[in-house]
């Protein structure tokens, strides 16, 4: 089984925020899979199992402890299920790459990530897949935290709705395929 975690944070105040790129792209593989993410009873994450003839299970799941503490629940969902960080595919926002573009990593530091630093603190491992959603930097003299939690203009949003479908199929592809594969066709 491999796990697809979207990184982002709950509440209706950040659903159009830079900083909930994960979670967008989480919601677009959910939707291609015809999964329904639920509340979990036992923790807090929204999660969904997605089973196809021929194909590795898979896990999706949206951490609901806001994003800087991302990987206490990350943690405890993985020993549940008995993966291991080889098993985890994280996806989540970067300030460092244009709007709109991608990068997929089979591994690396948390690049000053709050959300990735807990998740590699948490895992005790930094040898996961990672696609990285590029949000832009922020403008001269405005702070990194109103950059990512400010709402977007609709422009924003369709380009960050349009590297979600295209990050969605390269989960697909690094699933069905390699994380080299996948890096080679979408970065």
């Amino acid at each position: 089984m491999k796990l697809i975690v979207g990184l982002g944070n709950p509440g209706r105040a950040y659903a159009q925020t830079r900083h909930n790129a994960g979670w967008l792209v989480l919601d677009e593989i959910a939707r291609r899979y015809g999964a329904v993410l639920r509340r979990s009873w036992r923790r807090p994450v929204q999660s969904a199992k997605v089973s196809q003839e021929g194909r590795e299970p898979l896990l999706l799941a949206k951490p609901l402890t806001y994003m800087n503490r991302s990987g206490t629940v990350l943690r405890a969902l993985m020993r549940s299920a008995g993966l291991t960080a080889k098993d985890l595919i994280v996806v989540t926002d970067d300030v460092n790459l244009p709007l709109g573009k991608m990068r997929i990593r089979p591994g690396g530091s948390a690049g000053g990530h709050n959300g990735m630093k807990s998740v590699i603190e948490h895992l005790g491992s930094e040898t996961f897949v990672r696609v990285r959603i590029g949000v832009g930097e922020q403008e001269q003299g405005q702070h990194l935290k109103d950059h990512v939690l400010e709402r977007m203009s609709a422009g924003d949003r369709q380009v960050l709705a349009d590297t979600a479908s295209r990050a969605a199929e390269a989960v697909d592809h690094l699933l069905t395929h390699s994380v080299d594969s996948a890096m080679n066709q979408y970065n």
